[in-house]
């Protein structure tokens, strides 16, 4: 009588089990429902934290990659933030450190950054690419009053060439080393955007290099009551200087960005979006449809993201495409 009492109680029990699971022995108990906010396990990364390496406070790299960021928080529930830095050579080897998911470089900075050449000891592995991103141009300016108009003008004057091992840094080095010049013909001070526009506005710089998408928001503040004067390169100069330096394209400043009435050619650098490449593929290539479908928001947060574009984001690649951003390209494509 007891044994049968114990099954009977039994039976009881696992019965109201199922019913308090609000399932039975033929229908399964309903999936949980993530609540509200709450990214589905489906839709989150398995990265906690994605820090964004970027530039200066006012730079394009910053102000896309803030905005970038918020996205990345917004769908997926992570931490994501911005790194401001000295740009790209440092961004590089935070990501080789460790010390961030992905950054915004420069063409020139991750081919030495691939090849192990100029800043790099040795070639980075840790680096993957995820898109070719939107020119960035060499911006050399000076006052109008200075009398400057050429690069050949810099010589023996005190020019400002971005912070030390920047993209900006680079170019302004093979540019100049491709007329001929060194940094033993100038007085050369390691100055960011923000930086070297006050140094111009108060007479200590005669001129700067600020490589960067159009326009520079530095440069946009300094032309209120600034009578400044852009420098151009020549074309057929830098075809030559591009035999060497393959990452330079011709391009000019369009008339009227900084109040300029004519096109002023210059000399263009590809920008370029990189993650560490030990991240995940599922990670990258959630990382990479985010960016794509924010680009309206990115666009609207700096004018320079409005080059970038889906057709031409595996043009121009200097890294190893990472799989996952394959991945979302070959879904993209079909």
């Amino acid at each position: 009588m007891l044994k049968k009492y114990s099954k009977f109680a039994a039976l009881m029990t696992a019965a109201a089990i199922l019913a308090a699971c609000g399932g039975s022995a033929d229908k399964p108990a309903a999936e949980s429902k993530p609540a509200a906010g709450q990214a589905a396990a489906a839709d989150k990364l398995a990265a906690r934290f994605v820090t964004i390496a970027t530039g200066g406070a006012s730079g394009p790299y910053n102000i896309i990659g803030t905005s970038l960021a918020e996205a990345y928080a917004k769908v997926y529930g992570v931490n994501a933030k911005t790194q401001s830095t000295g740009a790209s050579v440092e961004n590089l080897n935070l990501l080789d450190q460790g010390k961030a998911e992905m950054a915004f470089v420069m063409s020139d900075a991750l081919n030495d950054a691939v090849k192990g050449t100029g800043s790099f000891q040795k070639p980075l592995d840790s680096v993957a690419q995820i898109a070719a991103l939107y020119p960035n141009y060499v911006q050399i300016v000076a006052s109008a009053k200075s009398g400057i108009r050429s690069i050949e003008d810099l010589r023996g004057k005190r020019v400002a060439v971005g912070a030390q091992n920047s993209g900006v840094e680079l170019a302004s080095r093979a540019l100049l080393n491709g007329f001929g010049i060194t940094y033993n013909d100038l007085k050369v001070d390691f100055l960011g955007y923000a930086e070297a526009a006050d140094a111009l506005k108060s007479g200590k710089l005669d001129a700067a290099f600020l490589t960067s998408g159009l326009p520079n928001s530095s440069l946009m503040e300094l032309q209120q009551g600034f009578d400044l004067q852009l420098v151009s390169v020549p074309a057929d100069k830098l075809g030559e200087i591009a035999k060497t330096s393959p990452f330079f394209n011709p391009m000019p400043i369009p008339a009227g960005t900084y109040n300029n009435a004519e096109d002023v050619p210059t000399a263009a650098i590809l920008n370029a979006l990189v993650v560490r490449a030990d991240l995940s593929e599922d990670d990258v290539y959630k990382l990479t449809k985010t960016f794509f479908e924010s680009l309206d928001t990115l666009k609207t947060a700096h004018q320079a993201a409005g080059s970038i574009s889906l057709e031409a984001a595996q043009k121009g690649l200097v890294a190893p495409l990472h799989p996952g951003a394959k991945r979302y390209y070959d879904e993209a494509a079909k």
